[in-house]
């Protein structure tokens, strides 16, 4: 009886840390499992600097994107404390002393992006504004004191261009038991500033350069649908009892609508509130930008197909809208194509690539030739190179190197006319090829596009516009072929200005024929004064316009359309060795990505 409640209880037994498994480094996992483990050390840093490549290239766009916001936010933060640095005591400062200065950040619903822009903004005012900085979360503020304790707790520890004594001295006060108030704050803060003016005017010049005179303190809510209405009118309400005392700006983050600050507040506490309100740029056109730089450019060897590509949009535009998931499910992508494409090993820069392939091994010249691409550009030569590009390496590696470089010139030149395809097709009238690049770009991807009956509904389209709409169309297609590195649109470029040249001499050969023609009949018509000869005169009139000739315009407007079409970057895109290597053609395989999207983030 005494084991009973023994062998009913439940007990925990941890382990010991000798049996731990011990994590072997990342790049044992290209070899492990996989039963073509040749070179998979060099796969796995082509892997690496790539990825590297292309998350510094990500965090250049972000910044880009990001960079309007923050210097409208910085403008707001110098313009909304003005009277508090220069201390200015006229009625209209004290007037508006109990109103504290705050910015509504709406950034959208894809709140997984939400934390990437509050850090980058913290980061860029603490480096240009002011060191104190608080970020706060609803689930880590139940109640105002905990909310108080947050907001105490990271400014003690923010760091301060003082001495390393005064660091010591500032370390010993957060660890002690401050009482959490309002009033504790305003004393905290005075003494902080106190300390930074009393230094010497060399450690005061350098502080000074990078962080304002009495910064203000920056108090960041996250997620402001997600607070408690009694959280935020306790904090407003007595942060407005001291805001003569220290200066103090509050940043709401928004996922929906900024009539959420009204809904969440009664208007006595929202009088308190000097708002402002900030627009982020939308989710979708973050997206256009980042296919733009990263696929939809030659700087990155890597390509995805179109079945993959439009997995990780249909993500995007039916579950999250989050434009770091869809970087994430890029980045799987692209591990899952290093680990298990062992010719994986030739997705990089052209001239590594060339290097590379003089030192493929026997077995890899094999998975070259078994390659589909490969057979279907085997079958279309002639017997004796056949023989010699199933049975000679030395030529299979030659021939290689100049595939490569042709696919290199052909991507340069793909990009270019694909641009140049959008543009005109982007302003028809329901987009028959697609509103966005992208939709462009799958559906070259996936079929011969010229074939469809959507291209076909498009050049119809094409033919019907007007002279002014097709003039500023040849005009940014002009810019287009200027700007782009490949290097056989010169001839283009030439006959599309010639083009624009022949629309400007029209203008003034049509204005001389239609004022003819209008008092050519005029005349007639006032020559003939009984019914009969009118109505037949009219009749005369209505058929001739029936039965005219095309006019010199529309001759032209289809000889451009014609123009546009015969480019045959976009035409040839079946027809040339480009998935084999870099694409990922396998859509079994690369269901990984749906298949994992459970692991990452989700609102």
């Amino acid at each position: 009886m005494s084991t009973s409640s023994v062998s009913k209880g439940c007990f925990v037994f941890k382990p010991s840390s000798k049996k731990r498994r011990i994590s072997s480094p990342t790049a044992d996992y290209f070899s492990q499992g996989n039963n073509d483990s040749e070179d998979s050390g060099l796969r796995f840093a082509t892997c690496q600097l790539l990825w590297k490549q292309i998350n510094s290239e990500t965090e250049k766009i972000q910044e880009e994107l990001n960079k309007q916001l923050f210097d409208n936010l910085i403008r707001f933060l110098r313009q909304s404390h003005s009277e508090f640095q220069t201390k200015e005591t006229e009625w209209m400062c004290r007037m508006k002393s109990s109103e504290i200065p705050t910015a509504a950040l709406v950034l959208g619903v894809n709140v997984t992006d939400h934390d990437v822009t509050f850090k980058n903004l913290s980061e860029v005012l603490q480096d240009n504004v002011t060191p104190y900085i608080v970020s706060l979360q609803a689930k880590e503020c139940p109640g105002i004191k905990h909310l108080l304790q947050k907001l105490m707790g990271q400014l003690m520890d923010c760091c301060v261009d003082v001495d390393s004594s005064e660091e010591e001295e500032c370390v010993n006060i957060s660890q002690k038991k401050i009482r959490c108030s309002m009033a504790s704050l305003s004393k905290w803060y005075e003494s902080v500033t106190k300390k930074t003016g009393s230094e010497t005017p060399s450690k005061k010049r350098t502080s000074s350069s990078r962080h304002w005179q009495s910064p203000p303190i920056v108090v960041i809510f996250k997620d402001m649908e997600s607070f408690t209405t009694k959280v935020l009118q306790d904090f407003i309400v007595i942060s407005s009892q001291h805001i003569h005392e220290f200066p103090l700006v509050l940043i709401f983050g928004i996922a929906t609508s900024p009539m959420i600050i009204h809904r969440l507040l009664p208007h006595s506490v929202s009088s308190l509130l000097c708002i402002e309100l900030f627009q982020s740029l939308s989710c979708k056109e973050h997206l256009a930008t980042v296919i733009d730089k990263l696929l939809l450019t030659t700087q990155f060897p890597f390509k995805l197909s179109e079945k993959v590509l439009q997995v990780l949009i249909n993500i995007f535009l039916y579950h999250d809208f989050s434009v770091q998931n869809f970087i994430k499910g890029f980045q799987l992508s692209i591990v899952e194509h290093f680990y298990s494409q062992p010719l994986s090993v030739l997705c990089c820069q052209l001239l590594e690539a060339k290097k590379r392939v003089n030192s493929l091994s026997h077995n890899q010249c094999e998975n070259i030739r078994s390659l589909p691409s490969f057979r279907r550009y085997v079958e279309s030569q002639v017997s004796e190179k056949q023989i010699a590009l199933l049975t000679e390496d030395s030529f299979l590696k030659e021939v290689t190197q100049t595939l490569l470089e042709d696919l290199h010139i052909y991507h340069e030149n793909y990009f270019t006319v694909l641009r140049c395809l959008h543009v005109f097709t982007t302003s028809l009238p329901k987009y028959p090829l697609g509103k966005q690049i992208r939709e462009l770009h799958c559906a070259c991807l996936g079929k011969r596009v010229w074939e469809t009956e959507e291209y076909e509904s498009a050049v119809q389209l094409l033919r019907m516009l007007a002279k002014d709409e097709l003039v500023a169309i040849l005009q940014k297609c002009v810019e287009i072929f200027i700007s782009s590195s490949g290097k056989q649109f010169s001839n283009t470029v030439e006959k599309l200005e010639e083009f624009l040249a022949r629309f400007q001499n029209l203008e003034v050969a049509e204005t001389n024929e239609v004022q003819d023609v209008s008092v050519s009949s005029q005349k007639e018509l006032q020559k003939k004064t009984d019914l009969y000869h009118l109505q037949k005169t009219l009749l005369a009139l209505k058929e001739s316009k029936r039965s005219k000739k095309l006019t010199k315009f529309e001759m032209l407007r289809f000889e451009v359309v014609d123009f546009i079409g015969s480019l045959n970057a976009v035409r040839s895109l079946n027809h040339k060795l480009r998935n084999s290597f870099l694409l990922l053609q396998k859509m079994k395989k690369n269901m990984a990505v749906d298949e994992k999207r459970s692991k990452w983030p989700t609102p």
